[in-house]
């Protein structure tokens, strides 16, 4: 029995999430089970607004999308109806953002994810969600390195200021020793 040709629109799902695993900083899948149509807006207006996309999918196309990318071990967690959220620039964000929500709306469940091309379960994007925004971490790095400047500029200063004391004792003694 001949094997039929797979669909053009089947195939280009298909490579379309490819696209996205390939891609992204980070895909984390979700069930929306119980997710009523305004929640479901709602989450999707917060991703958008955080620059994450939010797609759902059929598991059997997005299974094969990740074995095409070398990620099978994605198929223990395409399971029941999943919807991914990619993100490009920070795998944070759409962590962070599915986590607030969940707290909020207790029927989405997020089931794993893809981080840096490594596949994660649900508790080390919960971990992954409670870390600082890249912004903050730039932050923080600045901060950092702040300090040591400052505290090099305080030394230097403190050295031209006894250099700068010294040179007038010196003027003074010699301005005393002229007077005399």
């Amino acid at each position: 029995m001949k094997r039929a040709e797979p669909r053009p629109d089947k195939v280009a799902a298909i490579e379309s999430i490819r696209d996205k695993l390939e891609r992204s900083k980070a895909v984390v899948l979700t069930d929306y089970r119980g997710l009523n149509v305004k929640a479901t807006d709602e989450l999707r207006r917060r991703l958008r607004g955080a620059g994450v996309e939010f797609q759902v999918v059929k598991n059997t196309l997005t299974l094969r999308a990740a074995r095409q990318v070398g990620l099978e071990e994605l198929e223990r967690y395409l399971e029941g109806p999943t919807a991914i959220a990619v993100a490009y620039d920070d795998p944070v964000t759409p962590a962070k953002l599915l986590n607030d929500f969940t707290r909020e709306y207790r029927q989405l469940e997020i089931k794993g994810a893809v981080v840096e091309g490594r596949v994660v379960g649900p508790e080390d994007v919960r971990r992954l969600a409670e870390l600082p925004s890249r912004e903050q971490l730039l932050a923080q790095v600045a901060a950092g390195l702040q300090g040591p400047m400052r505290g090099l500029v305080f030394v230097l200063g403190a050295t031209l200021r006894s250099l700068v004391y010294a040179l007038d004792a010196v003027r003074r003694q010699k301005e005393e020793a002229a007077g005399a």
